[in-house]
């Protein structure tokens, strides 16, 4: 049996303090086809049920004047003008296949095969070269993965947060969200979404002690707990390997809820 994964713990000066034995669900094969289905199911569940309705283009007395006038043969509305109406692809017609909000739009997948796109994204924040193909800059990051100590957890500014992050070498990933932002192309730049910008680093702590806030103010960067860690969080846009700052207590409760659920 090979040996388990032994990674440095970092302090907030990016100065390594202590030791510890990845969990083996960072052992799970990376399966980028069941992430992505994942994601996609959990994406799916946030969309707004559409549809029009039954009878629109229909509530009219239109009626064809047949042959023999010499124009088409369409319904058309009655005392003068001669508009056509009630027939599909005619202009001033009704809709041939409308959206009906009885479709199934949400997608669902097995459980077993959404607890192996969760192990399987977790795994891949340890894979170096997953997160640098993704396009995180990680030459300055000390170890991938990068486990930090629970202090870090307490910060309550944004300053201290950004201290810490440059010291442990994820500064430079901010830098790079910074620079992708850009203008939207098309309506949705006046529909509350103008920008457009890379995902950044995430962070993952066993306890919300006022981080959250903190990290609010940086781009692109998400702060979540353990018990609310999901695949979209750690592989955003179907593609794992995003760059990811564990805290130690956050590692250590990883290992009690998926211990002995390793996925094959």
């Amino acid at each position: 049996m090979p040996a388990k994964k032994t990674v440095k713990i970092f302090d907030l000066q990016g100065k390594p303090v202590d030791k510890l034995v990845l969990p083996d669900v960072f052992e799970t094969p990376i399966r980028p086809d069941v992430i992505k289905r994942a994601v996609l199911a959990v994406q799916s569940s946030r969309l707004q049920p559409q549809g029009r309705d039954p009878m629109a283009g229909k509530r009219t007395s239109a009626e064809s004047r047949g042959t023999g006038m010499g124009i088409a043969r369409v319904p058309r509305v009655k005392g003068g003008g001669g508009r056509a109406a009630f027939a599909p692809s005619t202009v001033g017609g009704r809709q041939p296949h409308p959206p009906k909000a009885e479709k199934k739009i949400v997608k669902r997948i097995p459980k077993k095969e959404a607890r192996l796109a969760l192990f399987s994204a977790i795994a891949a924040t340890a894979s170096k070269e997953a997160v640098a193909a993704r396009g995180h800059r990680i030459e300055d990051v000390p170890e991938i993965p990068l486990i930090v100590t629970d202090q870090i957890e307490e910060l309550n500014r944004t300053s201290e947060l950004e201290v810490a992050i440059t010291n442990l070498g994820i500064l430079a990933d901010i830098y790079r969200v910074k620079e992708s932002r850009k203008i939207r192309a098309g309506k949705g730049k006046r529909r509350g979404r103008k920008l457009k910008q890379a995902v950044g680093p995430l962070i993952v702590v066993a306890e919300n002690k006022g981080i959250a806030e903190a990290a609010s103010n940086l781009p692109g960067v998400d702060v979540a707990t353990i018990s609310n860690l999901n695949v979209e969080l750690l592989a955003p846009g179907t593609h794992p390997g995003r760059l990811t700052l564990w805290t130690s207590g956050a590692i250590k409760q990883l290992a009690k809820l998926y211990s002995g659920g390793k996925a094959e």
